[in-house]
């Protein structure tokens, strides 16, 4: 009798222990909220790819997230202050690295030393294939936007479109496009990272922001958008 207890008070902790490891496994960063931004699953770092990439983003290669920072600022001073188009630069660059490729293989021959091996740079047409799918895919889904918001059949895609547009249009007339390429690779190479660091915080004030927005938005879609004709009226029968 008393070992049947002692088992049962076993498989009870075992039971206990097992719902604290669940319980404790995963826990929900944004709080009580349950909100995540961008809808995100999982970790950031899966959510990133999980790969090499998602690493340099998230500074666990620290050594390459200082370079790639390194390497933009540097290309956004020669693009933007040096006053050389684009063109020149690159053929710049590239001439220079060519020239120095010849000479460096020349120069082992003429000291009789063998060259590292470089590896082939050769597309598949596996990758080929997949990245022709991939955007085939994209473009017929801006052509079928671009399809509704001709014909007027969905005045929200074109409130979307146009407000996102005009944003561009205001940002583009105070930065030029290197500049804002610039900006863009500093922060997807910072905001991952920092968003990893305060990730409760961030989607905890996320998800009030997204309470108060759909608020808000609920009450322009029942006032204004829910008037507004979907469709485009049909040619009557002659």
């Amino acid at each position: 009798m008393m070992e049947n207890s002692q088992d049962l008070c076993n498989t009870e902790g075992d039971g206990d222990g097992r719902k604290a490891v669940a319980s404790t496994s995963y826990t929900p960063t944004a709080g009580s909220s349950g909100y995540r931004l961008f809808g995100r699953q999982g970790s950031v770092h899966n959510s990133l790819g999980g790969g090499q990439a998602a690493d340099v983003l998230l500074w666990k290669r620290g050594r390459v997230s200082f370079g790639a920072i390194v390497v933009a600022t540097i290309s956004w001073l020669l693009f933007e202050r040096s006053g050389l188009s684009f063109l020149s630069i690159c053929s710049d660059v590239l001439l220079i690295l060519v020239v120095l490729l010849f000479l460096r293989a020349n120069y082992a021959v003429f000291r009789n030393k063998q060259l590292q091996t470089l590896p082939e740079l050769v597309l598949s047409e596996e990758m080929v294939n997949n990245a022709a799918a991939s955007f085939r895919v994209k473009i017929n889904n801006v052509l079928l936007m671009a399809h509704d918001i001709t014909l007027g059949k969905d005045f929200r895609l074109f409130f979307k479109v146009v407000v996102c547009l005009w944003l561009l249009s205001v940002i583009g007339s105070f930065f030029s496009f290197f500049t804002l390429a610039y900006i863009g690779s500093i922060i997807s190479v910072t905001l991952p990272a920092l968003y990893s660091k305060y990730e409760e915080t961030v989607d905890r004030c996320y998800g009030k922001i997204h309470r108060q927005f759909s608020k808000h938005y609920k009450i322009v879609d029942e006032g204004v958008f829910n008037r507004l004709p979907r469709n485009a009226p049909k040619d009557k029968d002659s």
